[in-house]
């Protein structure tokens, strides 16, 4: 179906359980506004870097999804914490549908191309499907390695605990403030953020290489999410560590590796090896 046409949102039923939260925390975000302080948004600024960076960027995608490196245990398990803190799901399912979306890019079985429509592409797969939800059999032949790990295991059975507890500890600390700037304002933008590269760099951008799908690059997705936003670069070669190959292609992700590896921290990191092939706007 092509984005021009009749978005596959609106012919799927609504998974009313997700929707209800995912509602909720827009709402939760629009009360913030009238309760701005600039702790509150320091604090907002701060735990977008965890759940954003630390954990979807470098935790859940190139860590656990392409295992573009490798690093310890310990630190492989406190990636993942902050990746939950994103109210994204737990790794099981997150990791098992990007890697869905990979062997599929814009093919049919793709969970969420544009092709499908722009809205379902960008958060209508989320409303009316089955995604961050762990019991999706279909998805766990593609995490036969976290499958193997019983913290992965028992974290995407609970992920919903560490966010639950972090809003407990802001609104102790913080009050109402932090909780709503820190938590529900913080999330819902990190939401859409994390959504516009599943739709946006699908759509509009720029392709250094011909990769054979819709995966564009874009600077402002990309300051959105940290460096995620360089997605023809990533689906040239999906394994990569590395994103913003150029240097004012911003990647705060990468940048946060390099740091990991400064401390000895990360090591077998996989760099780009394909050379540019295209180089054109649309």
């Amino acid at each position: 179906m092509s984005i021009f046409g009749r978005d596959k949102t609106f012919a799927q039923p609504i998974n009313w359980i997700t929707s209800s939260f995912i509602a909720a925390f827009h709402v939760g975000a629009i009360i913030a506004l009238f309760f701005f302080t600039w702790k509150a948004l320091a604090l907002a600024i701060l735990l977008s870097w965890v759940a954003g960076s630390l954990g979807i960027g470098m935790g859940y995608h190139r860590l656990l999804t392409h295992r573009g490196y490798k690093t310890p245990k310990w630190m492989e398990y406190f990636l993942t914490v902050c990746g939950t803190l994103a109210l994204e799901g737990g790794p099981i399912a997150w990791v098992a549908t990007h890697r869905v979306h990979h062997q599929n890019t814009d093919k049919e079985g793709d969970p969420h191309s544009p092709r499908d429509g722009g809205i379902w592409a960008h958060m209508g797969w989320i409303l009316t499907g089955r995604a961050m939800h762990n019991n999706a059999k279909e998805l766990l032949p593609f995490v036969p390695d976290l499958r193997r790990d019983k913290f992965h295991l028992w974290i995407s059975k609970w992920h919903w605990v560490p966010v639950a507890l972090l809003g407990l500890l802001i609104f102790a600390i913080g009050g109402w403030s932090c909780l709503l700037w820190g938590l529900f304002l913080r999330t819902t933008v990190g939401l859409h953020a994390t959504w516009l590269v599943n739709s946006a760099t699908h759509m509009w951008g720029s392709q250094r290489f011909i990769t054979g799908d819709t995966s564009k690059n874009s600077f402002w997705v990309a300051i959105l999410t940290f460096g995620e936003g360089w997605h023809n670069n990533h689906h040239a070669s999906a394994q990569a560590a590395r994103h913003g190959l150029a240097w004012y292609e911003f990647d705060m992700n990468w940048y946060g590796i390099c740091a990991l590896r400064t401390l000895r921290l990360a090591w077998d990191i996989k760099q780009q090896k394909l050379a540019p092939r295209r180089n054109t706007a649309s």
